[in-house]
């Protein structure tokens, strides 16, 4: 599509963005459709039955329908009707109802709703987090064992509400275990100040159909099971991480990122929620919701499918203290809350640089009403160093080229961390997808001159309890089409034999995988697992077209097979689980985290052992961090960062990057340039016109 107009971005720079066009079936929900589901919904019942609105996002349409749909949009033929229809979670406020509708928008009707059973939780939303916060400190228990700690006059204490956990006793209801701060008390006015170097020992347990504390937890601190009744408490130091109280280095230059032509993608705008992205012959659409904030779908390059859709499906964060209550903390950051939902304004210069294009959002409250959130994802370019470069040392030319990337991202904040989570693509039609895991540790009292085996003392008094971080990430591949195969390749060596008498050759192995099922690296034989498509060959050595997944390895779930950790993150125990496509399958530890069971997650779905030969394969491919805490680790975390990439394999002719216009002076503009080239000495050879071959030195 030619570019119609031309926005400002607030970096002064410009992005070509095409002219609006009507909605699109992958479009996420607009205001007014938010607003006429809950009116739908609320229908059901009587005015004063009042409902509280965990979700309201757009149901994708059934695949067998959009398949056709978006490859008749491609070819710019006559694409079929498809209706747009909503999926909805909500309680009867202040009960323990748990429903589930389907909204067909085009019809105006209620297709269906469903009332879920025991055990089954929706996940906390930002109005009831903060409803749990005031109700633990309000509470006059909770206030008589903080005046146990004679606290300084004016010191404010800060509850992080956490989701409940599972250990099977006692824990049908729905409930939020909140862990007590204090800011600094001698800096009280200080609203940012890091009250994670302040943990108390108190923890109120909050009901949610009655909405008060129910139990208060006192804490261990010792090395033991024990707790103790709150006693005076001694003050420590505080340990702030806002550059206002740092003394800041002065000999750091200013490095812009500066691109006087603009940026090389264009945004197209469909209808109010709908975005398409190209860059570099790269095609997708971006799509924004409360559960997986970004999600992309009809990923292509050149025009040729190779992604229906990612998203991170899922996430576990396990921690290592068996003790009560610290013994139920494993948060699943997005089925418990939503990545959309925790997703952060994002700031020009700040989170993103250069020509950067932000993409907005909108969500729901817990009464229904649209939640407009700005700057929740952006999009940018990056220089990602050397693409491919070879120098002719006879001649001393050098080919290079630099790595252009184009960058969409979104970064949330679960509480005390942060999580900067993009896809990448570069011009050598590889993406990767990208984790930043930054923040401050979560954090929990220990007594003087204790040490403990689970954690790391990262201030006095305070204890960073060592932890996973376990990502699952959902890749639907349509290769060259959507009938694909998941094969691994290993490299052996050779055995000795007149035909490898010096025992140096090795060969590399391929294995179809037939049936559904979870599967694992193994570096001792590089074993690669790619996604090919059998019925497509690459036209110079007839390989099956393919993407190889590069993952990294990761320390396994390490909770007991017999343990509720290990029950509800169905997909922590393997690198790769690969099933077969059914519409609704879409989060590896199931629908509904919150203080789950397990059963109906990624896990239950390979163990039906279908065939997954030559037909609609679904991945999803796990990746991890184990966290033991480090001091350096506080008062906030350096960014670790992990990623998932998928290469080309006998996808293209050649290197698809050749075309790449060569990297210059005169094009990158860098301020310092080096003397004369290298050039080496070297020998040719030279056939003259009688056939004879005479050999030259070259200086």
């Amino acid at each position: 599509m030619s570019t119609e107009q031309v926005s400002a971005i607030p970096s002064g720079r410009l992005v070509a963005v095409a002219k609006h066009v009507s909605s699109h079936p992958l479009s996420p929900l607009t205001s007014s459709e938010i607003s006429n589901v809950s009116t739908l919904v609320q229908s059901l019942y009587p005015r004063s039955t009042k409902l509280q609105y965990k979700s309201i996002t757009l149901q994708e349409p059934e695949k067998a329908h959009l398949v056709p749909f978006l490859d008749a949009e491609h070819n710019g033929l006559k694409k079929s009707t498809i209706e747009r229809r909503a999926f909805v979670a909500y309680y009867i406020r202040n009960t323990d109802k748990l429903h589930e509708a389907i909204i067909n928008l085009s019809r105006q009707k209620v297709e269906s709703n469903v009332r879920l059973g025991p055990n089954i939780h929706g996940p906390g939303d930002a109005e009831e987090i903060l409803l749990v916060e005031k109700i633990a400190l309000a509470d006059e228990g909770v206030q008589a064992e903080i005046a146990k700690l004679q606290l300084p006059e004016g010191t404010s204490v800060i509850s992080d509400p956490w989701i409940y956990g599972s250990d099977g006793v006692n824990d049908d209801q729905r409930m939020y275990q909140c862990f007590l701060y204090m800011r600094d008390p001698n800096d009280p006015s200080n609203l940012d100040s890091n009250h994670y170097a302040f943990p108390l020992t108190i923890s109120p347990v909050v009901d949610t159909i009655e909405w008060k504390v129910i139990r208060i937890d006192l804490l261990p601190s010792g090395s033991d099971h024990s707790t103790k009744e709150p006693q005076p408490l001694k003050i420590q130091p505080p340990n702030e991480y806002d550059p206002d109280y740092q003394q800041l280095r002065t000999d750091l230059k200013p490095l812009n990122v500066i691109q006087p032509e603009g940026a090389s993608f264009k945004i197209t705008q469909i209808g109010e929620t709908g975005r398409v992205v190209e860059w570099q012959k790269w095609f997708l659409r971006v799509g924004f919701n409360q559960r997986e904030g970004m999600v992309l779908h009809d990923v292509r390059y050149d025009n040729r499918s190779i992604f229906y859709r990612m998203a991170l499906s899922d996430m576990v964060i396990p921690y290592a203290d068996p003790r009560h209550p610290f013994h139920k903390k494993a948060a699943f950051d997005l089925g418990d809350v939503g990545a959309g939902v925790m997703a952060n304004n994002l700031k020009l210069g700040c989170d993103c640089l250069g020509s950067i294009h932000y993409l907005n959002a909108v969500l729901n409250t817990d009464k229904g009403e649209p939640w407009p959130m700005e700057n929740v994802v952006c999009v940018h370019e990056q220089d990602a160093g050397i693409g491919w470069k070879h120098t002719n040392y006879r001649t001393g030319k050098a080919a290079i080229v630099r790595n252009r990337e184009l960058v969409v991202q979104s970064i949330i904040t679960v509480a005390n961390y942060e999580y900067i989570m993009a896809f990448i693509f570069n011009q050598a039609g590889e993406v990767k997808y990208e984790v930043r895991a930054t923040g401050v540790v979560s954090t929990q009292p220990i007594d003087d001159g204790v040490e403990v085996q689970w954690g790391t003392i990262v201030h006095p008094g305070v204890l960073a309890a060592h932890h996973q971080h376990i990502f699952s990430l959902r890749v639907d591949p349509a290769i060259d089409g959507q009938n694909n195969r998941l094969v691994h390749e290993e490299a052996h060596p050779m055995p000795c034999s007149d035909f490898n008498p010096h025992g140096v050759g090795y060969a590399v192995q391929e294995t179809l995988i037939d049936r559904s099922g979870g599967f694992d690296i193994n570096t001792d034989h590089n074993r690669t697992f790619k996604i090919q498509n059998s019925s497509v060959r690459n036209r110079v050595n007839g390989k099956p077209v393919a993407y190889k997944i590069h993952a990294p390895p990761f320390q396994k779930l390490l909770a007991d097979p017999d343990s509720f950790h290990f029950k509800r993150a169905e997909f922590a125990d393997h690198n790769i689980y690969a099933t077969k496509y059914r519409d609704g399958e879409l989060y590896a530890g199931g629908e509904y985290t919150n203080q789950s069971r397990g059963g109906d997650g990624v896990r239950s779905w390979a163990n039906r052992k279908d065939d997954i030969r030559d037909t609609d394969l679904v991945l999803f491919i796990q990746f991890g961090l184990q966290h033991a805490t480090r001091i350096e680790d506080f008062p906030v975390m350096p960014c670790e960062i992990i990623h998932v990439v998928f290469k080309p394999v006998n996808f293209f002719d050649k290197n698809p990057a050749l075309d790449v216009p060569p990297s210059s002076q005169e094009f990158n503009r860098s301020t310092l340039l080096e003397a004369e080239g290298h050039h080496q000495p070297s020998a040719e050879a030279k056939v003259g016109e009688k056939g004879q071959v005479c050999c030259s030195s070259k200086l």
